[in-house]
């Protein structure tokens, strides 16, 4: 027992010493910060037009006879044109949003410091954009590369138009007004500059490329990225993912929130390449999007704990038993703060390792089944308070053997944690009956 208490010790210290810092300061980066409140910006319309691309293409076999679902494909394919072009103009072009969202949020950063402004910031970023990514093409502006295919362009142009703004704020260099000019007017003005500069720079490179490789920014920093982005969609890179989230959360920093803002440009290029495999009728080629680490790793939130919840519902332990009637209906929607910080789990030896467990055994087994095809691919944005099992189907495109596998899975987790649950309910009612025999005696002490 005591050498399992030292290896904890070396753990926790590990952690606390090294990787929370450095978690810390990766979180709180201003960039990191304006990529992630970007990502969160944009998400309205990515939930919406992924809704809609679920009535494009029903959940049902083309050879179905039964009434409801023949009908609901017949006129999928005849409206397809008009149901897809909410979808079009939302995930469709979802760089666009995302571009213009983290240029204003990181021009938030510089208002006070250095005076931008950061609706200028997000127009700027937005045509810079367009220059590179969507050049006219006879008469038309092609589309290709404003979906998951530019969102790391869109993230590098934000941050070079706003750090480029930011230096000749610093330096002075700009079209001086008079103070009498409204500041509507200077704001305008402050811009001229900026623009010039992203038309040297960014539109020569982008007609390079296009002369020398054929192809246009965007595709080239995706064949940069490629073996990133297929690294970061294996079972080891999941795994990792994990590990690193729940051993922040264990020290009591929000590890989901800090890797989740850090995979999130992974996870949307995943589901933009799924979407298009959907339109055109190919295998969807990837697994690791967020739906998946919400509905399928975290099930009930952060440590799987709906598993754990379901335990504390019969314990014995009067505190845990209260835990569990209190959590129960928030960790259906995935929010499990009432257990994490109630039992409490963080920095508790005793749930460290199924806190760690749970998530990783949910990420094989959920990997596994859509690498056998057991269950569909993720093809939709969902909100994460969706209760579990709804969200996966949903997420699936009303795959409902996703569902069925939550379910497994939770009680998978349960049983992972019931053992190490049982040991903490033994120590806390020891506990518990002491503290009784504690109030008996004082009781009697008073009547006496």
């Amino acid at each position: 027992m005591s050498s399992n208490h030292a290896a904890f010790n070396l753990i926790f210290r590990f952690v606390e010493n090294y990787v929370s810092p450095i978690a810390g300061r990766i979180s709180s980066q201003r960039h990191v910060m304006a990529i992630r409140d970007g990502f969160i910006s944009a998400m309205p319309f990515m939930i919406v037009g992924s809704f809609l691309l679920v009535f494009a293409y029903p959940p049902f076999s083309p050879t179905t006879t039964w009434g409801f679902a023949r009908a609901w494909l017949d006129l999928a394919k005849q409206f397809e044109g008009q149901i897809l072009t909410p979808f079009d103009m939302t995930m469709g072009i979802m760089s666009i949003y995302i571009c213009a969202a983290i240029a204003y949020n990181l021009g938030k950063h510089y208002v006070k410091s250095h005076g931008l402004d950061p609706f200028m910031c997000a127009m700027l970023s937005l045509m810079a954009f367009l220059v590179v990514a969507a050049p006219k093409t006879k008469g038309t502006l092609p589309v290709d590369s404003l979906g998951g295919t530019g969102i790391f362009t869109a993230i590098l142009v934000a941050i070079y138009c706003v750090e480029m703004m930011r230096f000749l704020k610093a330096h002075n260099i700009g079209i001086k007004l008079p103070d009498q000019v409204p500041p509507m007017i200077k704001n305008s003005f402050d811009l001229l500059i900026p623009v010039l500069v992203v038309v040297l720079t960014l539109y020569p490179l982008s007609l390079f490329i296009q002369s020398q490789f054929d192809m246009l920014i965007p595709q080239a920093i995706m064949a940069v990225f490629k073996p990133l982005v297929s690294a970061a969609d294996s079972l080891p890179a999941i795994l990792l993912a994990v590990l690193i989230a729940h051993l922040l959360w264990f020290a009591g920093i929000h590890g989901a929130a800090i890797v989740s803002g850090m995979l999130q440009m992974f996870w949307l290029t995943n589901l933009g390449l799924n979407q298009g495999a959907l339109a055109a009728g190919a295998p969807l080629p990837h697994i690791f999007m967020e739906a998946f680490w919400t509905f399928f790793i975290v099930v009930g939130g952060s440590g799987a704990t709906m598993g754990l919840v379901i335990c504390y519902l019969r314990s014995k332990s009067a505190h845990l038993r209260s835990i569990g009637r209190l959590s129960i209906v928030p960790t259906c929607f995935n929010i499990n703060e009432p257990v994490i910080f109630g039992t409490p789990i963080v920095m508790n030896p005793v749930f460290f390792i199924p806190f760690l467990l749970a998530p990783m055994v949910n990420a094989v087994l959920a990997w596994g089944a859509m690498k056998l095809e057991l269950i569909g691919r993720v093809i939709s944005v969902v909100p994460w308070t969706a209760p579990a099992p709804i969200g996966a189907a949903w997420a699936l495109g009303w795959d409902f053997r996703a569902a069925i596998l939550v379910i497994l899975l939770a009680c998978v987790s349960s049983i992972i944690y019931f053992p190490f649950f049982k040991v903490y309910e033994k120590q806390l009612l020891e506990q518990e009956k002491e503290e009784a025999q504690r109030a008996s005696e004082e009781g009697s002490q008073q009547l006496a």
